[in-house]
């Protein structure tokens, strides 16, 4: 994991960092995986969480990949959803969580590459 938030053109420091402690912890092979999806998407990919410490994601009631640095949620919905998740498993993406109702503001897709025993994977789920 790299701490900080630089080398990466796409996302910004401010929208990778945990929103509890302000730590940047995201691995650097995932956040390469992003930047060529992000290129191949050719449209921003606003960041809504990206890495959380354990104690924001056990306050918040997360359970899976953002303390590893190995998962987003991107604010995204419509036709540019539906591209995103195609282009997503192409690019290595193994786990997706789709959010698409309610205000359009507040619907996301999680994106992350994890695997192993705790993430079978490939895998798609809805919140």
């Amino acid at each position: 994991m790299r701490e900080g938030g630089g080398g990466w053109p796409h996302f910004s420091a401010a929208e990778l960092a945990c929103r509890h402690c302000g730590r940047i912890a995201m691995d650097p092979r995932f956040m390469e995986r992003l930047e060529h999806l992000r290129a191949d998407f050719g449209r921003a990919m606003p960041v809504t969480s990206g890495y959380r410490c354990p104690l924001h994601d056990a306050e918040i009631g997360g359970r899976g990949a953002h303390p590893t640095g190995h998962a987003v949620d991107v604010r995204v919905w419509g036709e540019d959803a539906f591209r995103l998740v195609a282009l997503a498993a192409r690019h290595g993406i193994t786990g997706i969580g789709l959010n698409q109702r309610g205000d359009v503001g507040a619907r996301f897709i999680h994106l992350d590459d994890l695997g192993g025993a705790n993430f079978p994977r490939p895998r798609v789920w809805t919140y």
